[in-house]
């Protein structure tokens, strides 16, 4: 059995048991979050848990991290890629929006809302909301918009995105799909990005 529990610390990483407890956030919100289950969806044993986490706290501030990571500066970096504000702005409302439809891991942006007010969560939702507010804002001032309507266009761009997904997940048969999904990516970048 020791052996056993050797070979999966090697094979698992904390990164491994993280990304487990993210699926599960989405799957069934912040109570999902069980050792038990999350090492049995792993293929493992509680040891494995413990060889990385001192509890399941410790857990949920690892995934908590990683979601942050991956579902907010990851994405700043690869919209940074393009040439200026305009471009950065349109890859950033397309690479959400439409990929909200096509990722279920963005389930994860809905459980975590549910659950902003939970101790363990408050702190990470409000720094990553605050975060993402004002990069696109910062944004609109690239584009001439002064502070104030730059936080109030980016305030607008946000909530409409948080909408959309929350829509994905609930009603997607209230949304358009397909090209008609890419026009209404295009109609909300004119809403918004005109200055």
């Amino acid at each position: 059995m020791e052996m056993a529990d050797e070979k999966t610390r090697g094979r698992l990483s904390a990164t491994d048991w993280a990304r487990a407890a993210l699926t599960a956030m989405g799957d069934g919100g912040l109570a999902a979050v069980a050792v038990e289950p999350i090492a049995a969806r792993l293929g493992t044993t509680k040891g494995s848990f413990y060889w990385h986490f001192a509890n399941r706290d410790a857990l949920v501030a690892a995934a908590l991290d990683l979601w942050e990571r991956e579902h907010t500066e990851a994405v700043v970096r690869r919209v940074e890629s393009e040439p200026d504000a305009r471009a950065r702005l349109r890859r950033l409302f397309t690479d959400v929006t439409l990929g909200v439809a096509r990722t279920p891991e963005n389930r994860i942006e809905v459980a975590l809302l549910a659950t902003a007010s939970h101790p363990l969560v408050a702190a990470t939702v409000s720094r990553v909301t605050e975060r993402r507010i004002a990069y696109v804002a910062a944004l609109y001032e690239e584009l001439g918009a002064t502070p104030d309507r730059a936080r109030q266009r980016a305030l607008l761009a946000f909530s409409t995105w948080l909408g959309y997904t929350q829509l994905v997940h609930a009603t997607p048969e209230a949304l358009p799909h397909g090209a008609d999904a890419e026009a209404y990516v295009e109609f909300v970048l004119d809403q918004t990005v005109t200055p």
